[in-house]
């Protein structure tokens, strides 16, 4: 027979294992470090020129950031840092190396689907990586107690009052102040204030906005991180709901999101849970686009056709049964993405199979089926492995061609990507200047 100690001796031992991974992968203090890059990769794949033309560029201005030189001195690699300041103050032909960035606040993009090993996490974690090499600013929420995507970013420790967790804890505060004060006289409230919230809740709402985001190994990548004991959200939820009738608890991410500067990210993507609950909620509602990873198998076509059926009614629900709640709370409803995607991931061009599925799936969804899959090459099976995504992979690990196909991969869905948002982006600004 077996029970929890047999559980916790596991953990412990995987614990270990984890620590020595770490140990192998990142630097001997166990912290992760992001690699530099040489002049072919950001020639070739960031600023789109060629690479005698960028070597002139800093022969001809000493000034400019220089790189580090192999001892043999045959290239030179530079960190995202000097890569980034190359792109403030390099132009080629006229033409700024800047991304594009219409006006307003910052993009926010979930990856979601509740069936497990679609790659949720490994897409979210390219995409964010992909836009920090591309030149934008960008903030990563974890939402998934797995912690896979906090992992990958070099977090270990990390408490859960730091967690989206502690963000709905301070709405919770916040929100029960603002609903009290709606009261001519707030002792007619028949709801709880904040000083009526149990302790630890009360505690957690004391944390300011910018106690949530911690820094990764990218110095353009911050992240809300979350970690495993955070998976008791859904429960601490449904009890602050109980405490709170009148709490919009599916609208506290967004609020919180909106508290930051507009010009403090470009970018925010969401590391969603295999689930539909409090947590994948929060971040359907803060979303301006829907990104649905799925694998290329009938199973996963199953899952998603499900997701997207439960997903659109527990949004339908809320519609319909918070619809006064979220008119006290300044939310419009029903929620409305500026655009849905499904995009095919582990797919293999050489797979018959695979190659139906995606003909099935753009039969069904037409249009909003990705142009471009996710392929599965080495290298994306040892981004999982290591806990590297393909951007942070050195090339010189392996054949330059595998390591140059698994980019390109990501690198043309994340050009699709971009385009998305880009679109959707400047559409909402253009809507903003009309209506102002």
């Amino acid at each position: 027979m077996r029970d929890h100690s047999d559980l916790q001796s596991m953990n412990e031992r995987s614990l270990a294992q984890q620590a020595a991974v770490r140990r192998a992968t990142f630097s001997p203090a166990e912290e992760k470090t992001l690699r530099t890059f040489s002049i072919w990769e950001i020639s070739q794949f960031m600023f789109d020129v060629p690479a005698d033309t960028l070597r002139k560029k800093l022969s001809d201005d000493p000034s400019l950031p220089q790189g580090t030189v192999e001892e043999d001195g045959r290239q030179r690699w530079f960190s995202l840092a000097e890569i980034n300041e190359l792109r403030r103050r390099l132009r080629f032909r006229g033409r700024s190396l800047l991304p594009k960035r219409p006006a307003g606040r910052a993009m926010r993009v979930a990856v979601s689907n509740f069936k497990g090993g679609v790659g949720k996490t490994v897409v979210a974690q390219h995409l964010a990586n992909a836009a920090a090499l591309d030149g934008y600013r960008v903030l990563v929420v974890d939402f998934d107690p797995q912690a896979t995507m906090t992992h990958s970013m070099g977090l270990v420790e990390v408490k859960e009052w730091h967690t989206v967790w502690g963000i709905m804890c301070r709405d919770l505060c916040r929100e029960a102040d603002r609903i009290a004060e709606a009261y001519d006289d707030p002792a007619d409230c028949p709801y709880p204030t904040s000083e009526e919230l149990p302790e630890d809740v009360q505690s957690i709402g004391a944390q300011r906005v910018q106690d949530f985001i911690q820094k990764t190994a990218w110095p353009t990548i911050d992240i809300i991180p979350s970690c495993a004991n955070a998976a008791f959200v859904e429960f601490a939820s449904a009890q602050y709901r109980a405490l709170h009738k009148a709490w919009s608890f599916f609208g506290c991410v967004a609020r919180y999101l909106d508290e930051l500067p507009d010009d403090q990210y470009d970018v925010i993507i969401f590391d969603c849970p295999p689930a539909i609950g409090y947590q994948s909620l929060n971040a359907a509602f803060a979303a301006d686009i829907l990104y649905i990873p799925s694998g290329p198998g009938y199973w996963e076509y199953d899952s998603t056709t499900s997701f997207l059926g439960q997903l659109g009614d527990a949004l339908e629900d809320i519609s319909t049964g918070f619809a006064k709640v979220a008119e006290d709370a300044g939310i419009r409803l029903p929620k409305r993405f500026d655009d849905v995607r499904l995009l095919m991931t582990r797919f293999e061009t050489s797979n018959p199979l695979h190659v139906a599925m995606m003909e099935a799936f753009r039969n069904v969804f037409g249009a909003d089926v990705c142009n471009n899959a996710i392929e599965m090459t080495r290298a994306v099976e040892q981004s999982g492995r290591f806990q590297m995504s393909v951007y942070e992979q050195d090339y010189r690990q392996m054949t330059r061609e595998t390591w140059k196909r698994a980019r390109q991969s990501f690198d043309n869905a994340y050009t699709e990507f971009r385009e998305v948002m880009l679109r959707a982006w400047e559409a909402r600004t253009a809507k903003i200047e009309v209506e102002a």
